[in-house]
């Protein structure tokens, strides 16, 4: 009988252990895809970067060019002649910011579904319908021949770029795509873009025509208006007394039926801008200082390329669009210039009737509008097909306004191929007063507000560019196009724009108000921006100062808010007013007594008030508008509620009100009531309440890549247009500069983030900084500085043959 040995227990392998063991496993396959993808995202971000030193053999240069990139990364680029300086310009400004060029053309063309998808199919149908690439290729046929023969080698040095980049931009490879050549065209909607910008009259009159139509023309006129007592035109002295105000529209007493608005600028969501000079009499140095910051809409990369160009006959120095060449704002040897928008109505709406047949009506009679077929490609997606009617005032637009029936034509200045000319080069090469003149005289794109200033010690002012002269009518509301009684009748004339020359007073400024003084003949804008920055421009610049570079930008810095401070006077007069007001309101008022107007990031005063103003502001509004209360935005619209406070109306006190005070009251009530209130009202400061938020469309969407991608969500000082330190979410200055006439190698400019779009450039964010906390940087100019300052020297040569 055999013995059996004892069997052996089964070992157990416990569920909790093997779980952990699976998770680790899982953790160490997701660690290792994280950092192979980082690994592979840093080499391929890296791979890009353009190369600084050394030398580079291209194709289309007919000689030498060196490149010295100072410290900031703003590269100085020194060619034997134009055509080679074009070249170099659009070779480097495209190793910086190659993948910005190309989003940018897309977005003037309404191509950014071939890379995007569906996402931005709605823009790309806007910008179709608006025919704006047909304007590019329209304008490119206009171009004088020097012009066209500068842009043609600017664009040569784009394609040269492109065609040696063996590594594209990290975003080209993110959304899995290569960038099509440069052409002319692209280079011209990089100029319409801005002028896009800067131009929204059809929103504005669209949105008007509704808001009318409920409250009728007395009410309506209260809040279109169109002027102040406080008004500064260039070189004026302080008003003696109230302006004289343009009457408001007839058509505001025969609007048609309602229709649903789009959204459009109002005081602290629109951007603006700053400059001002003065003459050497108001300085330390006796020689005149110029500043100019352009408030525009944030973007990374920014939207402005620092550049230094020297060839023959020409030095110039300042800020460049990215696909155009030359240098839009700067200064040469001799003369430094600015800008700021004017603003001027350049489109109207109007309504054409059309028959069964699809024809319109014309005083001639009845024409048929011709058509263009649009195709949208769709990354992903079908094309997308439009015909697009366009009659003899422009393109019928009515799709961009939802609910619409009437058939509305756009008439718009850039349609006029003549309009869009850039008189940059001609700019740059000026060395006086009337040798400027002559060169911004048919200034294309946008009508602009240009300070000057010069070695010898003049300054000057001259509005710039195409501004329509109307049969009748101000441009205010869409008008019936079946006849001629509005149609436009030719351009306000060059010398009969707005100007000064040395003025008495030594100082020039603009920011977006009106700049005509009381009996100007000529309608220019019938929407101007509130006075309160040139107001306060003004007040600092005739403070009896010497000022240096650095006052200036003290100045641009500035946070003084006059409506703000007037709001919260309002308010806590209000409180004092009302018999046994306490609790919040009274601590609220308390917080805001003793205010300085400054609108700081630690401030709690000016929150209140800004939020109470838009509380005011619908309690004003809903009752008439209903849900479309927000419908009603404009640029002056401080100035509207200035008036309503000083003079108290009872035809606008809701139902319940008998007075101001109250109503003023209840509005605070329900500021500090709301639960985005804080319950210590103390600790409501005004830069988290109001940050700006800046950020990569692409990149800043990639975990991680975010931390680095952009500076992302920060408190801020200065409160949309109303302080000189223009200031939103989304918009502000973006570059501020000074130039010193008396030692130009003194001038100080500085961008948002920095010269490359390049995330691993070390010029990617670097004057971030700087922008933020309100600093610069000086901008060499003279040979010898420029040498000093050089960090990378790169010679561009002809290549071999």
């Amino acid at each position: 009988m055999s013995a059996t040995a004892p069997s052996t227990p089964a070992r157990t392998f416990p569920l909790w252990r093997f779980l952990g063991r699976s998770l680790l496993v899982l953790l160490g396959v997701a660690l290792l895809g994280v950092l192979v993808v980082s690994a592979w995202f840093y080499r391929a971000a890296v791979s890009s970067l353009p190369q600084m030193d050394g030398e580079l053999h291209l194709a289309g240069l007919s000689a030498p060019v060196t490149v010295v990139r100072d410290a900031q990364g703003v590269p100085h680029i020194t060619a034997a002649n134009l055509d080679d300086l074009a070249f170099a310009q659009g070779y480097v400004t495209a190793q910086d910011r190659l993948w910005q060029m190309d989003v940018n053309r897309r977005f003037g063309r309404g191509e950014l579904s071939e890379i995007f998808g569906e996402r931005t199919l709605r823009v790309d149908r806007r910008q179709r319908i608006l025919q704006l690439r047909r304007v590019s290729e329209s304008a490119v046929q206009k171009l004088p021949a020097e012009d066209r023969r500068l842009l043609e080698a600017y664009t040569r040095g784009i394609n040269a770029l492109i065609a040696s980049q063996k590594d594209l931009p990290i975003e080209f490879r993110i959304l899995r795509y290569a960038p099509r050549p440069w052409t002319l065209e692209d280079s011209v909607t990089v100029g319409v873009n801005i002028a896009q910008s800067l131009s929204t009259q059809y929103d504005t009159e669209y949105a008007r025509e509704q808001v009318a139509r409920k409250l009728g023309p007395e009410l309506a006129a209260d809040l279109y208006v169109n002027g102040s007592y406080r008004d500064r035109w260039p070189g004026s002295l302080p008003p003696s007394g109230p302006v004289s105000v343009p009457a408001e529209s007839a058509h505001e007493q025969s609007v048609a039926e309602l229709l649903d608005s789009l959204p459009i600028p109002c005081d602290s969501c629109t951007p603006g801008s700053n400059n001002w000079v003065v003459s050497g009499a108001h300085t330390a140095s006796g020689k005149p200082l110029l500043s100019n910051d352009m408030h525009l809409a944030h973007s990374i990369p920014g939207i402005w390329y620092e550049v230094h160009l020297r060839a023959a006959g020409l030095d110039v120095a300042g800020v460049s669009f990215p696909g155009l060449p030359f240098v839009v704002a700067g200064h040469n040897q001799r003369i430094a210039w600015g800008y700021t928008n004017l603003g001027p109505d350049v489109q109207d709406l109007f309504i054409e009737e059309f028959n069964a047949q699809g024809e319109y009506k014309t005083p001639a009679g009845w024409r048929k509008p011709d058509f263009q077929r649009e195709t949208i490609h769709v990354k992903g997606s079908p094309d997308v097909q439009l015909d697009v009617a366009v009659t003899r005032h422009g393109p019928i637009v009515t799709d961009l306004f939802p609910g619409e029936t009437r058939k509305l034509a756009l008439q718009w200045t850039i349609y006029d191929p003549q309009t869009i000319q850039f008189n940059f080069r001609a700019m740059n090469s000026a060395r006086d007063w009337p040798g400027f003149l002559a060169a911004i005289n048919g200034f294309g794109g946008a009508t602009q507000n240009i300070v000057y200033a010069d070695v010898d010690g003049n300054i000057g002012y001259h509005a710039a560019g195409w501004i329509p002269v109307r049969a009748s009518g101000d441009g205010t509301l869409p008008v019936s196009g079946a006849d001629a009684s509005q149609d436009w009748t030719g351009y306000v004339p060059f010398d009969k724009l707005p100007a000064v020359f040395n003025p008495p007073s030594g100082i020039i400024a603009t920011a977006n108000a009106r700049v005509t003084p009381d009996g100007y003949p000529l309608m220019l804008a019938n929407q101007w921006g509130s006075p309160f920055r040139t107001e306060r421009i003004y007040s600092v610049l005739e403070s009896g100062k010497w000022f240096t570079a650095a006052d200036m930008l003290d100045l641009q810095m500035d946070t003084f808010s006059a409506f703000d401070l007037l709001v919260a006077q309002a308010l806590v007069a209000a409180v004092d007013n009302t018999p046994g007001a306490g609790g919040r309101v009274k601590h609220a008022a308390d917080l805001m007594r003793d205010w300085n107007g400054r609108v700081d990031v630690d401030a709690v005063a000016p929150t209140m008030a800004a939020k109470t103003r838009r509380k005011l502001w619908q309690m004003l509004l809903e009752p008439r508008l209903g849900a479309a209360w927000e419908d009603y935005q404009w640029f002056s619209s401080s100035v509207a509620l200035e008036d309503l406070l000083h003079d108290r109306p009872a035809r606008w006190l809701p139902k319940g009100f008998k007075d101001w005070d109250g109503l003023l009251m209840a509005a605070l009530d329900a500021t500090v009531a709301d639960r985005s209130a804080p319950a210590d009202l103390a600790s409501w400061k005004w830069g988290p309440a109001f940050p700006i938020s800046l950020q990569h469309p692409v990149l800043g969407s990639i975990p991680v890549v975010s931390r680095w991608s952009g500076p992302g969500e920060h408190p801020q000082s200065g409160n949309g247009s109303l302080t000189v330190k223009a200031a939103g979410r989304g918009f502000g200055a973006s570059q501020r500069a000074t130039y010193d006439l008396s030692n130009l190698d003194a001038s100080t400019l500085n961008v948002v983030c920095g010269e490359s779009g390049q995330i691993f450039s070390p010029h990617y964010m670097d004057q971030w900084p700087a922008w933020y906390g309100g600093t610069s940087f000086v901008l060499p100019f003279s040979s010898a500085s420029v040498d000093r300052a050089a960090a990378h020297t790169l010679r561009l040569l002809p290549a071999s043959r």
